[in-house]
């Protein structure tokens, strides 16, 4: 079941959002800090029967925080209203999970009829005691620092947060069931983080400080079931739910499993169709491509007939797009990587561009410069590792490569210049970010010359020179 990726403005905000299957409508909210992504294998099950839109939240993923610091749940649910309009969507069945859901239940008290009925999967009521410890400790600043200090408190952070809930609080008996050390579980929740930044404090902090609103009888509202699962740190708090509107129901279950087909059951009933279109923006979006070696989807922002091409290890977001298009290459920001290992041969690379220029209507390609060196020296491995190493080393490869070219020859004869704020640590927050996205960073590097060489010939060619 194919997920596709789009982006929608609501107001001066970008909102992107993913899409699955056909069918009524299933709006998904997910929790924070997370994005959409945490609903891509459920989308696939439940997108074999219904259109499932999953947004990223504001400041979350890869949509635009809300413009104040201070945000309230309410803007949030404002936020969420304006999708739905931006999207096209008159009302709508929805899910959210944690705060997810408390976005959704808050949204529903504003604006019930935008909404046809929800299904919540875990609600928190949270004691005087826990909301206290909350405010007080849960929302850390996370500002990136000059020498990466603030990536070893965010791995330590995301691994140990399954292991004890607060994941602040080490007592015994705060150690939950969910324990692991999955390396790739972990990196996927920093990945997201770092996409957040401070602003996950925003979103995040809303949602904790949200009144948890119960209509009482004779309100208006939309049937609601809230269910948790055994192993879901709120499951006991089904039991602190107070008398419910008789539209609303709240059910303790088993298994992650029985908790979603309860949701979909509930929903099917009330979701309606999709419009025949649906909300996207013309300048940034995904387009398939399916070239040797390569099928998947590629990331692009921008106008203008110039199809501009990003140096290794970087992406869309590190390029001047004044008059230009831009790809983020297979293996590199936003784009879906290649198909087994990345080639090392520049013709499958020369497809994918050529095929982006096509779908892109783009005429003329060209190529940000890109650094000189070795190939294997300036492009290591970065694979996540049991103890969070890869995100400091590519921390300090990013700030080595303000001071010496390349970057792993930290010697006077190879001193260049700089400016104060090219070694800000929000301008390399940026960079690294990028550099953490490209897996196949090395192979572009031993190809690009090679693609830009083809390419340049060629266009020499078409113009008769």
């Amino acid at each position: 079941m194919q997920i596709t990726r789009h982006f929608v403005d609501v107001g001066t905000r970008r909102v992107h959002y993913r899409r699955c299957g056909s069918g009524p409508v299933i709006l998904m909210v997910h929790q924070s800090p997370r994005s959409s992504t945490e609903y891509e294998a459920l989308m696939r099950t439940w997108g074999e029967t219904h259109t499932c839109i999953a947004p990223d939240t504001p400041g979350f993923g890869q949509s635009d925080p809300l413009p104040d610091e201070n945000a309230t749940i309410d803007d949030f649910s404002d936020a969420l209203v304006g999708l739905l309009d931006a999207l096209g969507f008159d009302k709508v069945a929805a899910y959210g999970f944690h705060s997810g859901g408390t976005i959704l239940v808050n949204t529903l008290a504003r604006a019930p009829s935008r909404f046809t009925a929800l299904a919540i999967g875990g609600f928190a009521i949270w004691t005087e005691e826990e909301s206290k410890a909350f405010s007080q400790s849960y929302l850390p600043a996370f500002k990136p620092s000059a020498y990466g200090e603030h990536l070893a408190w965010l791995w330590n952070r995301i691994l140990e947060q399954t292991w004890f809930f607060p994941w602040f609080d080490t007592r015994k008996a705060a150690r939950i069931g969910v324990a692991h050390d999955d390396v790739a579980r972990v990196d996927a929740v920093i990945r997201e983080m770092l996409d957040s930044g401070d602003a996950y404090r925003v979103g995040y902090g809303a949602v904790l400080r949200a009144p948890r609103i119960v209509p009482a009888p004779g309100e208006e509202t939309r049937p609601v079931l809230i269910s948790a699962y055994e192993a879901d740190v709120l499951y006991e708090h089904i039991d602190r739910l107070p008398a419910l509107h008789p539209s609303w129901e709240a059910r303790k279950l088993a298994t992650a499993a029985d908790q979603q087909q309860a949701s979909l059951d509930h929903l099917a009933p009330h979701a309606q169709s999709a419009p025949a279109v649906i909300g996207e923006c013309a300048d940034e979006g995904f387009i398939t491509v399916d070239t040797p070696g390569f099928t998947g989807r590629l990331h692009w922002k921008g106008t203008g007939q110039t199809l501009r091409v990003h140096a290794p290890g970087q992406s869309v977001e590190l390029l001047d797009l004044a008059g230009a298009k831009a790809i983020d290459l297979p293996g590199h920001g936003l784009s879906d990587g290649w198909e087994g290992a990345a080639p090392a041969d520049a013709a499958p690379w020369l497809a994918v561009i050529e095929a982006a220029r096509t779908a892109l209507g783009c005429t003329e390609i060209d190529f940000a410069p890109a650094p000189a060196g070795d190939p294997e020296l300036l492009y290591p491995d970065l694979a996540p590792d049991r103890f969070g190493s890869y995100l400091t080393k590519a921390w300090q490869i990013v700030r080595a490569g303000k001071f010496f070219a390349p970057w792993y020859e930290a010697g006077a004869a190879n001193a260049i210049d700089f400016t104060p704020e090219a070694i800000a640590p929000e301008a390399l927050r940026i960079e690294h970010r990028a550099l953490l996205r490209s897996s196949a960073a090395r192979e572009w590097a031993v190809t690009r010359d090679a693609v830009a060489r083809t390419i340049g010939l060629a266009n020499r060619d078409a113009d008769g020179h």
